[in-house]
């Protein structure tokens, strides 16, 4: 076996084994016990402009056409504000790539062309099949994408999605990877990003906790608090305070999912979703 394929050997072994981690987790999050606060929403935009602290926010829209809403739980704002001004004084500026997404923006998402097509690619290279099995992308997307309310905790308004920026320069602070890389280096402790890549992601994380937000350890872009997930990933035992809601901007109340384990995107449409990726990544 030559070097380049023993490389991919042990990338693709890394690769399946964080995974199916990731698969494990979102397995304990299923049962784990909620009981939403019913806390409104903060914007987030109006946080940063009143603390008069420098922030960016993605100005892409999350799927087809539909804007990105910064947004998270009252109970968050101040510690996310102070996460961003201990960056500022870094030198550094905290970009949101996403915060709150509804049902549908989280719908839509699973089955967003670039990152389905991406989650593909992955695991036909992954399974050595050229159409890889429903199961296994179903699995996938389970870790990368969320397909169920209750692990998707961008639903529970407590998630966020973070990129670093130089400050005074659009000059990124280097992960290895940038927002929604889809490969072997997207697990935060990936050894296959270099050792200047994984300072600046541990560095980034560690401001992050300070301030109680939780690192998902499969993308080193997202955080978390007061969740399913984040507890999880803790290994705290209490009662997590946020789930899955849907969101009235104008009164700004919120309402728990009725079922927060119904799949967004259920397992027998998956192959139609297949073929119509690997119909775009041919052409």
């Amino acid at each position: 076996m030559d070097s380049t394929t023993q490389d991919d050997a042990s990338r693709r072994a890394f690769w399946t084994k964080q995974m199916e981690a990731g698969y494990a987790v979102m397995q304990r999050v299923l049962p784990f016990p909620v009981d939403d606060c019913g806390e409104g929403l903060a914007d987030l935009r109006a946080a940063a402009a009143a603390a008069d602290v420098e922030m960016r926010f993605s100005a892409s829209p999350i799927a087809d056409d539909v804007d990105r809403v910064f947004f998270i739980r009252e109970g968050l704002a101040d510690d996310l504000i102070a996460v961003a001004q201990d960056m500022n004084r870094r030198g550094w500026v905290l970009k949101l790539e996403d915060a709150f997404r509804s049902h549908d923006m989280q719908t839509r998402l699973g089955r967003k062309p670039e990152i389905f097509d991406a989650i593909v690619q992955k695991c036909a290279w992954e399974s050595g099949e050229t159409t890889p099995p429903p199961d296994l992308v179903f699995r996938r997307a389970q870790v990368l994408v969320a397909n169920v309310p209750k692990t998707g905790t961008h639903m529970s308004a407590s998630a966020i999605d973070i990129s670093v920026f130089h400050r005074g320069s659009d000059q990124e602070v280097w992960r290895g990877g940038p927002y929604l890389e889809m490969s072997e280096c997207t697990p935060m402790r990936s050894p296959f990003i270099s050792g200047e890549e994984l300072k600046n992601r541990l560095e980034i994380t560690a401001m992050m906790e300070v301030r109680g937000f939780v690192h998902y350890p499969y993308e080193f872009w997202h955080f978390n608090k007061d969740d399913a997930l984040g507890h999880v990933v803790a290994n705290r035992t209490r009662t997590a305070r946020y789930g899955p809601i849907d969101w009235d901007p104008q009164s700004n109340s919120v309402t728990p999912f009725a079922d927060p384990l119904a799949l967004l995107n259920p397992l027998d449409t998956m192959q139609t979703n297949i073929d119509a990726a690997l119909e775009r990544l041919s052409s």
